[in-house]
Formats: structure tokens, C-alpha cells, sequence
């Protein structure tokens, strides 16, 4: 397989005998779900169920880091959580075909949470909080930590090294987002020493889906080290909905009040992360096709500006 097109080998074919391969004996039913930075299908098997394949991209993760990963899935589920978690297969979640990593996982189905229900936010600040719990029993040692380093220093790199920056916005990019490592350095340090655990580290309200009976999370890809609040803000839009999910967080664990001065840095690491993500992925041709804006100069243009804008509010 090539770095440009990592995924160009990976044909239907090659999905359903890697299903296969692992014992779950496919049915040739197969469905392309939405993911950019892996590959994930649910596919069809023999008895009328349904798993879904999930094949990592090749030189993301270490092996160490997705066991880690799939320790923590299973971790969470065996703690009663409502966590999807990889199936395992002769005592390995992590198996390989035709060159690729990939696992199967159960499919569960659900629709995204109402999130101006203060009723399913005191629900999902109780799960997170029991999440946490059990996050903060080990730590993590392949995954990494939520960090200027990982958030804003590489993204930084892979803007800086992309042909898709104007070369006449090279200078005011490195300025803007340099400016915004400062003031995250500056506010940081004002905050002070937090506890940092294992976090589910994406949970946008599209990694939750809920049922009749209840929610449940999925996808732990992005799972690293960092405080408790980056688990709850993507999902509090204003001051009563994070009100809503600290008062279902606090039945089961303390939260330390003084994260809440983090979001304004955990905002601006992933507004910088975001940017750095599309210009080293758009080599893979699901990136174009995805993010055809990104070609654009006016889009940099837009987003220099966002960086002074969140450097001036840091």
C-alpha cells in the first residue's frame, strides 16, 4: 500500500474476506460509513446480524497505542458502561489482513443525543463521570497526552510542510497560530496543575448515539491522556447545558472547577489541530472529495483570522 493512497488496495472484496478471516462469515452486505480518518464498514453476516469492520490507517497508531485503545473499550464495558468495545477473536481484538490492521466491533445503532434536554445531559454527565472513574485507575502509555505538543506544535508542521498553504499566507499562518501557542502557553500556565487521566477524547455528540434505552458511546480512535473537561465541552454549547451535565457529573465524581478555564485552550488547540489534520491527509483522496474548501485561499485567509482572534480572547 502507498502513503498517497493508503487505502487504495482496500476493495470490497478484501473487507469481506478479511470479515471472513476472523470467523464472522460475511453475507456480501456491505455499507461505507462515515470516517475520514480510518476506513469503517458494517457488513452482513450469514446468521442475519451485523458487524462493523473498522480498519486503521496505516502509521497512525502504534500497535501498543490501538491495544491501549481496545484495553480501555473493554475496561469500560466490563465496568458496566455503555461502551462499544472491539469483539475479540482466540484472545485478539487487534487482527490483520492483506496488509491491514483493522477489528471488528457489534453493531449498535441510535440516534444522536438532544442535547437541550438538561435531562440527557445530567444522564450523560453521570456516565462520563463513571467513565472517568474508571479512566483514572492507569494510565496510558503509547497514546499520548492532550498537548501543545500534539495539538498545536504538529499540526503547525504539517500546515507549514502542505502545498495546500498559499505560499503568500506562509508567514501570516505562522504568525497567527504561534500567537495562539503563546496565549495556550500563557493560560496553561495561569491554570496551573489539573489531574490528567484517560479520557474518551472526542466526544462530540456524533460519538454518542442514544436509544430507547439509554446512550452509548462509540469510538475511542482519539482516546488520550488529559483533564476531565474535554470529555464534557464538545458537548455543552452554553454555561446551563455544562451546568446540566456537571450536576449529573458530580453524583458519581468531584470535578475541579478550575478545568472550566481550560476550554478556551482545548477550543483553540482543535481549531489549530483541524486545520494542520486536513493539509497532512490531503494526500488521501477522501480528503479532497470531503473538504474541497480547504483548496481554497480564502479559507486560510478565514482561518488566520479565527487564530488572532482566538490569540486576542486567550
Amino acid at each position: 500500500m502507498s502513503d498517497a493512497a493508503p487505502y487504495a488496495a482496500l476493495s470490497p472484496e478484501v473487507v469481506l474476506a478479511a470479515v471472513d478471516a476472523a470467523g464472522s462469515w460475511s453475507d456480501g452486505r456491505l455499507l461505507t460509513l462515515n470516517s475520514y480518518e480510518n476506513r469503517v464498514f458494517q457488513v452482513g453476516l450469514e446468521d442475519g446480524g451485523f458487524v462493523v469492520a473498522k480498519f486503521y490507517r496505516p502509521g497512525r497508531w502504534t500497535d501498543a497505542a490501538i491495544a491501549e485503545e481496545h484495553d480501555f473499550a473493554l475496561e469500560l464495558a466490563a465496568a458496566e458502561l455503555p461502551m462499544v468495545a472491539p469483539l475479540i477473536f482466540d484472545g485478539q481484538t487487534l487482527l490483520r489482513h492483506a496488509g491491514y490492521r483493522y477489528a471488528l466491533y457489534p453493531r449498535r445503532g441510535g440516534r444522536a443525543p438532544s442535547l437541550e434536554s438538561a435531562d440527557q445531559l445530567e444522564w450523560l454527565g453521570r456516565l462520563l463521570a463513571r467513565m472517568h472513574a474508571v479512566g483514572a485507575r492507569d494510565r496510558f502509555q503509547a497514546r499520548g497526552t492532550l498537548d501543545r505538543a500534539t495539538m498545536i506544535e504538529a499540526p503547525m508542521r504539517a500546515t507549514l510542510g502542505s502545498a495546500l498553504l498559499p505560499a503568500h499566507l506562509f508567514d501570516p499562518y505562522r504568525f497567527a497560530a504561534s500567537r495562539v501557542d503563546a496565549a495556550v502557553a500563557d493560560r496553561i500556565d495561569a491554570v496551573g496543575p489539573v489531574q490528567r487521566i484517560r479520557l474518551h477524547g472526542d466526544c462530540h455528540p456524533g460519538n454518542v448515539l442514544w436509544t430507547d434505552a439509554g446512550p452509548h458511546f462509540v469510538d475511542l480512535d482519539d482516546a488520550r491522556t488529559g483533564p476531565a473537561v474535554q470529555d464534557l465541552w464538545m458537548l455543552a454549547g452554553d454555561d446551563a447545558m455544562m451546568k446540566a451535565l456537571l450536576e449529573g457529573y458530580g453524583q458519581f465524581r468531584d470535578f475541579d472547577p478550575t478545568e472550566l478555564a481550560l476550554i478556551p485552550v482545548l477550543r483553540a488547540m482543535r481549531q489549530v489541530h483541524y486545520a494542520g489534520w486536513i493539509a497532512e491527509r490531503w494526500h488521501d483522496p477522501a480528503f479532497p472529495a470531503a473538504f474541497p474548501f480547504a483548496a481554497e485561499a480564502r479559507w486560510w485567509e478565514q482561518h488566520i483570522a479565527d487564530l488572532h482572534e482566538i490569540a486576542d480572547d486567550l
